[in-house]
């Protein structure tokens, strides 16, 4: 590097050490620098006219050049005093000669090691930054480099002559520069056509490395003459600067294009040893991993931007077809979302987080699977996945959704940045869309645009009329000053093809033509607008149409601001810079609002603990499950009674209406038997044995259910009601009882029946006490009945004052007719004779009465089953002695208690029923029921939604705030740290 930086001063010493030491080097004289060629013409003898402001330094060189290399003997006979003083004469010219020659070659080297370290710093500025990727290189390779032999190195490195043949021409570059400055200081006016050439970097740290070098090349060329321009005509001299320029800059970009493909290209191996284990103890998640948590964390404490979230994102906005979508996918370079000819594809935010990786990779951020974008399978399997996404998050009634999709896409030579995809401005709202889907969508994308930190990415596109663009009228509004805002005009290739004037787009990329500013201004082209396109398809055809496109060759477009990679460089630059500048800020708001929650919460909640809705769910589970677990503690005899309970309940009307009372009212014992045993058959074979698993059911609901009421009565923190009641009904929704238990039971309960053989006496009086009970509790409700239908009677008419109806009067004489009827036939069947019921009528309009035969046979039904029912209990009363005449079979004797054997039957079945039911209860529903809640409490985790509307209240909140909060700041916090390392 010495030896390129100073040239002038390596050759001038060159010259003095060959001359001096009678060394020649080969070095035409043309190609000296002036101060060597000012020493090489005076050492020859060739005067200079001039005198060159080098002539002091080149007498001394001249001078010194005659003295000779050793002492000169004394002459013979001379005197040796003599000889000495002459020989100290020479020795102290000599010294005095070389002491010159040292500041001399001392001052050349300061002035080529200032020359040199210039030169470095030049170069340095050129090449691009890689700071940023420290983090990837492991440690290995740093200590690899201490070790390394840099002279070894040196020689493997090119000759410098295989790198200046890379270069440009530069005094050719300068020389045109030169000309077209002397031609704008004489007020020759060039057009349209040179404006492009000299025009200024719309966005910071987005400039093209070909211009940044034209320019620095430019600069060092000022001084060449004019007069040899002055040959040919200025359109001439024009044509061939922008030809000059158009070649050093596609040379460049193939320069940088190839050091690029090899950086990525070893940047992958890299990233894959470090992947495999190599470089373990330094694995960290990236920065732009970090950022993404924070703002996936953000989305999920406030998905509508209540809160002061201002960290930077790259909001994608633009007129709905415009091609934001194929925008995003070449910054990502994969085609990783779903494509429709026209219709609107994009229904809800998509967050993709863009990142350097080994692999080309992407994955969503609540699933583990790996997409591989290098494989079209896993591209269509992708692409389908956030279809889904989209249209689960949509709302039925709706057309789009605010909730967001997070995404996050790794791969080698990726720029690291997130951006956020937004659905397409749409200006009419169509058929199958909901009606408030255009306001709505201008709602979503000015809730992400109204963040100060937002980098608008505005799409225009090209192909169309400026004029129908709906986009840069809302982004204006966001961002009046252009401060934040980077426009992209894409399908420029239809634009050139389509419109009659050029000079349009070249208005839109200077932003002179929307009523908007922006920072920059890009045009790119991304693909021919087939679905099956690759993304190195579309660049090779955005590359080849921009090389020979006339809006760069003509300069209505500057190189910096075409293509796709251009423009993810400049977004990035600018993501992170915006980053930088806001970060900090935001981390001390997210300080203060945890102070404020924390205050809020040891103000009214100073003795519990801050427990967020996930933590109070586990709570709440852990409670429902131990409630489940008590219903074990049951005792088989408490299970029995409450069975047998309310299995009677739920049988004995028909029991008594359609088994009973008919085969009593026979008269006959052979009849009441027989009517009997066929009408228990077919209820046990139809009926029974369901309306007692409905039972068991019931019964095992309505325990579940005490037990919940207890424990929620322990617990006065009321914060799990709502949830142990969903938990409960849905539960035992989805419980069913065991069907294959219903043919063993019938089969137990006919045998029950079946049996008749009274063995003692204590079962003989239970169901004798049985029978009182029940037949006792039906005249208590018949003559609730015959009460209702008669009215009050004469006390109650006196003491309440309250009169009989109309109706309540005819029924009371029908009843009194009746009852005369029933004295005089006490044996009379349940059924009247139409003879009967004529004298009965006949004999009530003799008194004034009009009644209808159907009174007359209800009235007659209900006073018959009073009737009946007392004579029943006479009977019964009769049989507590008949126990020995039924153990002797006395077939002749006048005291038949048959009822009292069908009610030992029915009783002793519900006995067997309800220790049947109880032990299927204990051995299996109770453990079923257990999973049942243990799979609706797993359901209910893994919907936040759910939980969200089932655990409420302000305490619930606020834990919920305060974890977010303390989550975001600390993320906040390691973000900081790391960006700092990093810079």
């Amino acid at each position: 590097m010495l030896r390129v930086g100073s040239s002038a001063a390596c050759v001038a010493c060159r010259s003095l050490v060959s001359n001096y030491m009678g060394v020649k080097f080969r070095i035409p004289l043309q190609k000296l620098h002036p101060l060597s060629r000012a020493i090489h013409h005076r050492y020859s003898g060739n005067n200079n006219p001039h005198r060159t402001p080098h002539r002091t330094a080149a007498r001394y060189f001249t001078s010194m050049s005659r003295l000779p290399m050793r002492p000169v003997k004394p002459p013979p006979g001379s005197g040796g005093h003599r000889h000495q003083q002459q020989r100290n004469f020479w020795v102290a010219r000599l010294a005095a000669r070389l002491l010159r020659l040292r500041y001399i070659l001392l001052g050349t080297a300061v002035g080529g090691g200032y020359t040199a370290k210039k030169t470095y710093e030049e170069w340095k500025d050129m090449l691009p930054d890689f700071s940023e990727y420290n983090w990837v290189i492991p440690d290995f390779v740093w200590e690899l480099s201490e070790n390394i032999d840099l002279d070894k190195l040196a020689k493997a490195l090119p000759e410098m002559e295989e790198i200046a043949k890379l270069l440009p021409d530069f005094e050719k570059i300068g020389e045109n520069f030169t000309f077209l400055k002397g031609l704008l200081s004489s007020g020759v006016s060039l057009g349209s056509e040179v404006k492009g050439v000299s025009g200024l970097h719309l966005l910071e740290n987005s400039g093209d490395p070909a211009l940044k070098a034209t320019d620095s090349s430019t600069g060092a060329a000022h001084d060449v003459s004019d007069k040899q321009y002055k040959k040919s005509s200025d359109k001439e001299k024009i044509d061939q600067l922008q030809e000059e320029l158009l070649r050093t800059q596609l040379k460049y970009q193939r320069m940088l294009e190839r050091l690029e493909k090899e950086n990525k290209e070893l940047r992958k191996v890299v990233l894959q040893k470090d992947d495999k284990g190599i470089h373990q103890r330094k694995v960290k998640k990236s920065l732009i991993d970090l950022y993404s948590e924070v703002l996936d964390i953000l989305s999920d404490y406030d998905s509508n931007y209540n809160t002061q979230d201002h960290l930077p994102r790259v909001v994608v906005v633009g007129d709905q077809s415009a091609g934001k979508t194929s925008v995003l996918e070449m910054i990502a370079q994969a085609r990783i979302f779903p494509r429709g000819s026209g219709e609107m594809m994009t229904r809800s935010p998509v967050k993709v987080t863009l990142s350097e990786g080994p692999h080309h990779v992407a994955m969503f951020k609540d699933s583990g699977r790996e997409f591989d974008l290098t494989k079209d399978e896993d591209l269509a399997a992708l692409r389908h996945e956030i279809e889904l996404r989209m249209r689960k998050s949509v709302k039925e009634g709706q057309t789009v959704s605010s909730e967001t999709i997070s995404l996050s896409v790794k791969g080698p030579g990726i720029q690291r940045m997130v951006l956020v995809d937004l659905p397409g401005v749409i200006s009419t709202v169509t058929t199958g869309m909901a009606s408030d889907t255009k306001e709505t969508i201008f709602s979503m994308s000015k809730a992400y645009m109204l963040n100060p930190n937002a980098i608008i990415l505005c799409i225009q596109d090209g192909s169309v009329d400026a004029e129908r663009s709906i986009v840069t009228d809302l982004v204006s509004q966001m961002d009046p000053q252009g401060r934040r805002t980077i426009f992209v005009l894409t399908k420029v290739d239809l634009a050139e093809k389509n419109l009659a004037s050029p000079s349009r787009i070249q208005q839109i990329v200077e932003g002179r033509l929307f009523p908007m500013k922006a920072l920059g201004y890009f045009a790119v082209v991304t693909g021919k607008g087939g679905t099956g396109e690759s993304i190195d398809a579309i660049k090779d055809y955005e590359e080849d149409f921009f090389q020979n496109s006339r809006l760069l060759r003509d300069g209505m477009l500057k190189a910096h601001q075409v293509t796709t990679k251009n423009l993810s460089l400049a977004v990035s630059d600018c993501f992170w810079k915006m980053v930088r500048e806001s970060v900090e800020q935001q981390a001390d708001v997210f300080k203060a609002s945890r102070f404020n929650l924390e205050t809020e919460w040891k103000n009214n909640y100073p003795r519990l603990r801050e427990l967020d809705r996930n933590e109070l769910f586990e709570k709440a589970k852990n409670e429902i499950l131990d409630e489940v677990i008590s219903l074990s503690q049951v005792t088989p005899q408490l299970w029995e009674s409450i069975l047998q309970k309310k299995l009677w309940e739920r049988v004995s009307t028909h029991v008594i209406e359609n088994i009973y009372l008919p085969a009593a009212q026979t008269m006959d014992s052979g009849t009441f038997n027989t009517t009997v045993d066929i009408k228990l058959k077919q209820w046990t074979d139809k009926q029974l044995p369901h309306k007692a698993l409905e039972v068991a059911w019931e019964t095992l609901q309505e325990e579940f259910a005490r037990f919940m009421a207890e424990y929620k009565g322990k617990d006065q923190d009321d914060i799990f009601d709502k949830l142990k009641e969903a938990v409960k009904d849905e539960s035992i929704k989805r419980h069913k009882w065991n069907e294959r238990a219903m043919d063993s039971l019938r089969v137990i309960q006919h045998n029950a029946l079946e049996d008749r053989s009274i063995t003692d006496k204590p079962q003989w009086d239970a169901a004798i006490q049985f029978m009182e009970e029940t037949l006792q509790s039906r005249l208590k409700d018949n003559e609730s009945v015959i009460k209702d239908m008669v009215g009050p009677d004469w006390k109650e008419r006196w003491l309440t004052w309250v009169n009989r109806t109309p109706e309540q009067h005819i029924r009371n004489e029908t009843k009194k007719e009746l009852d005369r009827l029933l004295k005089l036939h006490d044996d009379h069947t349940a059924y009247l004779a139409s003879d009967e019921v004529t004298t009965v009528r006949k004999n009530l309009e003799g008194r004034g009465v009009e009644v209808d035969p159907v009174l007359i046979k209800d009235t007659w039904h209900q006073l018959y089953r009073r009737h009946f029912l007392q004579k029943a209990l006479t009977h019964c009363n009769l049989c507590k002695r008949g126990f020995y005449y039924y153990q002797r079979h006395f077939v002749d004797s006048e005291l038949e208690c048959n009822d009292v054997v069908l009610f030992w039957r029915i009783q002793r079945m519900l006995v067997i029923t309800a220790n049947t039911l109880r032990q299927q209860l204990t051995n299996t529903e109770v453990r079923r029921l257990e999973k049942n809640v243990k799979e609706v409490l797993d359901d209910f985790g893994e919907d936040s939604e759910k939980k969200a509307q089932l655990i409420t209240g302000r305490r619930v909140q606020l834990a919920e705030d305060l974890k977010k909060v303390r989550e975001i700041q600390e993320k906040l916090e390691s973000f900081i740290e790391a960006l700092h390392k990093e810079k």
